[in-house]
């Protein structure tokens, strides 16, 4: 019934003298206005918009549903299942004798006020790191694994899975990694995560319970991860770096250290091959745990990527990657290679905090790295964004001939240091000022660490049509200072 009112009071349709369709009725005129062809339904909705915007107040008393009926022309058993489904909801109370009124503990909603000034619009090009290039995901190559996937799924797929996730991607991952990345682990030792976040989540909460107090991380590095690492119950202490990647022989009052050794994130540099063995001779001997992040490890430019240090000692070392940067942040899909003595409390860590992941995105990853589509796609992101790089480096060469960028070899971000005396805040609001978002050095040292006033340059960030774009508008900043 379309825009019936509830006139229950003195106003009458206008135009129309009163008779037998629009006669007074007693009671209150509550102004209903009843849209849409299901009228139950919309009478409910129009009862609970009065409660919700005050128009209908606590406390107030409803018409009889005999007097609402035949104010709004519909059926009364119409009004009372309304009424009867409202005070199940607890938007209404009905006593014996007292009528149907709006609850009390019911409460208005107001729209939060508007802010004095509009927000400024996010900059239209962006150099910042963390991202890779979201339009070259996969996605022809995606949909047809997924069809594939599902289509051969077994029917228990589409249940609750094992905490660790579906075992054909666990499989599938064992092999990928022992292949390319040179991990030690078996598929039963692969725990499927959403993220790197939630590895380390779990990595930090189950250490916790097993007495460990601290965990060492790089002095420069993401400040989500050292508040994980805090919000589960360790303390994070800041590691000193090096042109050798982290000072292991720095590390002090801690159980476990996570690392970036094959690519050190934002720095670059890989961990030298003294200091892997470092680490993994503290941790044997301290009986401690080493997390190794395979930032960006796919991607290396100069030579052969970097092997998994995990190899060296998988008994002491959870190795930790994801699909973030392979394919996208949007699929949701991290894994840890844990050692025997930490797995237990791992799954079970996992089986309540999360039950399981999309056994779907699941089965479709674990088919693209079956099909080889994997492999092909990280191959073609790896040429291109080597291609970005050189353009990036020519580039800056010719715009700022003394500029130091380092960090290249490989990933997807360089650090560019800036000339003596130029501070990293006056290029970031510069370019903010020509619609280029770019991040300092700043944002990933903790307070108190001294840092060189630098860039970290995301080259991988833009889609391929922004890219030129975006670095030129970088080099007209950085030549303007």
């Amino acid at each position: 019934m379309e825009n019936s009112w509830a006139n229950s009071g003195l106003d009458y349709a206008e135009g129309a003298p009163p008779g037998p369709e629009t006669s007074p009725v007693a009671g209150l005129d509550l102004h209903l206005q009843l849209t849409g062809p299901r009228v139950r339904a919309a009478l409910e909705a129009a009862l609970r918009e009065g409660v919700q915007t005050g128009r209908l107040r606590a406390g107030m008393r409803l018409p009889a549903s005999r007097t609402l009926a035949a104010d709004l022309g519909i059926a009364r058993n119409t009004v009372a299942d309304a009424y009867g489904q409202l005070v199940a909801e607890g938007w209404l109370t009905a006593r014996q004798g007292s009528g149907t009124r709006v609850a009390e503990h019911t409460a208005a909603w107001s729209a939060p006020p508007e802010p004095d000034q509009a927000q400024p619009s996010p900059p239209r090009y962006s150099l910042r790191p963390g991202l890779p290039d979201l339009s070259a995901f996969p996605r022809a190559a995606w949909l047809a694994a997924a069809r594939r996937a599902v289509s051969a799924a077994p029917a228990e797929a589409f249940g609750y899975s094992d905490p660790r996730g579906r075992p054909e991607l666990r499989a599938a991952l064992a092999a990928y990694l022992a292949r390319t990345r040179g991990v030690r682990a078996r598929a039963d030792q692969i725990v499927i995560c959403s993220g790197f976040t939630q590895a380390l989540s779990l990595l930090s909460r189950v250490l916790a319970s097993q007495g460990a107090t601290a965990m060492a991380v790089e002095a420069y590095g993401h400040q989500q991860h050292r508040d994980v690492i805090d919000a589960n119950g360790l303390s994070p202490r800041p590691v000193p770096v090096d042109d050798d990647g982290a000072m292991i022989d720095q590390i002090s009052g801690a159980e476990a250290v996570l690392l970036t050794p094959s690519h050190q994130f934002p720095l670059g540099m890989p961990l030298a091959p003294h200091r892997r063995a470092q680490a993994v001779r503290w941790a044997g001997r301290a009986g401690a745990i080493v997390i190794e992040d395979d930032y960006d490890g796919e991607f290396r430019y100069d030579r052969r990527a970097v092997g998994a240090m995990q190899a060296l000692a998988p008994e002491d070392v959870v190795y930790a990657g994801t699909a973030s940067k392979t394919l996208s942040p949007a699929v949701r899909l991290g894994w840890i290679a844990v050692p025997s003595r930490l797995l237990p409390d791992i799954v079970s860590a996992k089986s309540l905090t999360d039950r399981h992941g999309s056994s779907l995105d699941e089965l479709t990853l674990a088919e693209l790295i079956e099909s080889g589509e994997y492999d092909r796609h990280v191959r073609r992101c790896r040429l291109l964004y080597h291609r970005r790089r050189d353009r990036l480096l020519t580039a800056l060469s010719r715009s700022v001939p003394r500029a130091r960028v380092t960090g290249v070899a490989a990933g997807l971000q360089a650090v560019l240091r800036l000339a003596p005396g130029v501070r990293e805040a006056d290029i970031v609001a510069a370019a903010a000022g020509r619609g280029l978002a770019l991040e300092g050095m700043r944002a990933y040292c903790p307070a108190g660490i001294t840092h060189p006033e630098a860039l970290v340059l995301g080259y991988a960030t833009p889609p391929a049509h922004a890219f030129t774009t975006a670095v030129t508008r970088l080099c007209a900043v950085l030549q303007s200072r």
